[in-house]
């Protein structure tokens, strides 16, 4: 048993050594996590926020124009006036504003007559997602507009029903409160999945392989002497994420740091048992590399929720999710730092991921070389 430990404790240190003496490796574990979470976090959004708006008021009176400065009051909107509806279609093909919204002639002799009065919405479609958001902001400065000029008349609103919004767990609206969280499961399938799917097939090119196989080690003691050292530069890429989304990009943490971090251990377990089982089929590292990038990470990125909402997907597609590890890690991230910990999302996630763990884990123990060929 000693001796046991002792041979461990030499694989590990030698696989700390070809760390140590790799930069790649150190980079993988820590300045690509620092890079993904600046680039995520500072330049993607899914906010629509300051988008250009093109105002086209053909009747200026004190009804139109406190309708339109409604628009200039919103963080939502950048505003411009045009003079004509063609200029103003001119300026949407050119793609300098977004939309266009057209007050008539005769909206305030509708206004006053107690006539419907319509406004023209038109709105680039080009992107689908930003056209919803933005005709849901226009639909809520005219109803916010209707709203205060009822209430200045003495009047109900027009409408029967008052809506009173009220949104749990991310009241921000920020997207980034949203999109940092899961990118931690990226980046752990990139610093799990990538980094151990090339420490076998480096030793099968330089030849070391052979030397370890012919000694007393066991391919256990192998296995875990490149495992636990990858497992701590994981974990440690882990924290270097937690505290930049909670210190740099005042994410809230409501949930447990410790169930994270249990998640996040197994998580690892799953990302490491991948890129093990990886190594030891491709035998080469370009090859494994390629094969870690589609497998692991290009799945972890699109198929995880992470970016798109999975039950938007068709549903061949979310069935096939669930074989991607990085949707349950994604689904408690997202639950611990938003909303607490929400036991009953967490457990069944928590569990999956316990199970692939020891089925990839598995599987590389079982197709891990045993005598020289």
């Amino acid at each position: 048993m000693k001796a046991s430990r002792q041979r461990l404790a030499g694989l590990i240190r030698k696989e700390f050594l070809q760390v140590l003496r790799d930069p790649s490796s150190l980079a993988i574990a820590f300045v690509m996590p620092v890079f993904l979470l600046l680039l995520f976090g500072y330049g993607v959004s899914l906010d629509a926020k300051y988008v250009p708006v093109g105002l086209v008021v053909e009747h200026n009176s004190p009804e139109s124009r406190e309708f339109t400065a409604g628009f200039g009051h919103s963080e939502y909107f950048r505003s411009h006036s045009f003079n004509d509806m063609h200029t103003a279609r001119q300026a949407l093909h050119d793609k300098q504003i977004d939309a266009i919204v057209h007050l008539q002639a005769d909206f305030d002799r509708q206004l006053s007559g107690g006539e419907p009065a319509a406004i023209q919405v038109i709105l680039d479609g080009v992107d689908a997602n930003n056209a919803r958001l933005l005709n849901g902001y226009i639909q809520g400065v005219w109803q916010n507009w209707l709203n205060s000029r009822a209430e200045r008349r003495g009047q109900r609103p027009s409408t029967a029903v008052q809506l009173q919004p009220r949104i749990w767990y991310n009241s921000a609206l920020r997207s980034r409160n949203f999109l940092v969280p899961g990118l931690i499961a990226v980046i752990m399938t990139l610093i799990g999945a990538l980094l151990t799917a090339l420490v076998v097939a480096r030793e099968w090119e330089r030849g070391t392989l052979e030397a370890l196989i012919a000694t007393p080690v066991s391919v256990r003691e192998i296995l875990l002497g490149k495992l636990i050292p990858y497992y701590l530069l994981g974990m440690g890429g882990m924290l270097l994420a937690i505290a930049m989304a909670v210190w740099l990009f005042q994410v809230p943490l409501l949930g447990s740091l410790w169930v994270l971090l249990v998640c996040g251990s197994l998580f690892m377990l799953v990302a490491l048992g991948m890129g093990l089982l990886i190594s030891i089929a491709a035998k080469n590292q370009f090859v494994a590399g390629q094969i870690a990038i589609i497998v692991t990470f290009l799945p972890a990125f699109i198929l995880s929720g992470f970016l798109f909402n999975i039950d938007s997907m068709p549903a061949a597609v979310q069935a096939f999710t669930y074989l991607v590890a990085a949707r349950y890690f994604v689904a408690i991230l997202q639950t611990v730092f938003l909303a607490g910990n929400i036991w009953a999302i967490i457990i069944p996630n928590a569990l999956a991921l316990l199970l692939m763990a020891t089925v990839f884990l598995g599987l590389a123990l079982w197709r891990a070389p045993r005598r020289l060929e």
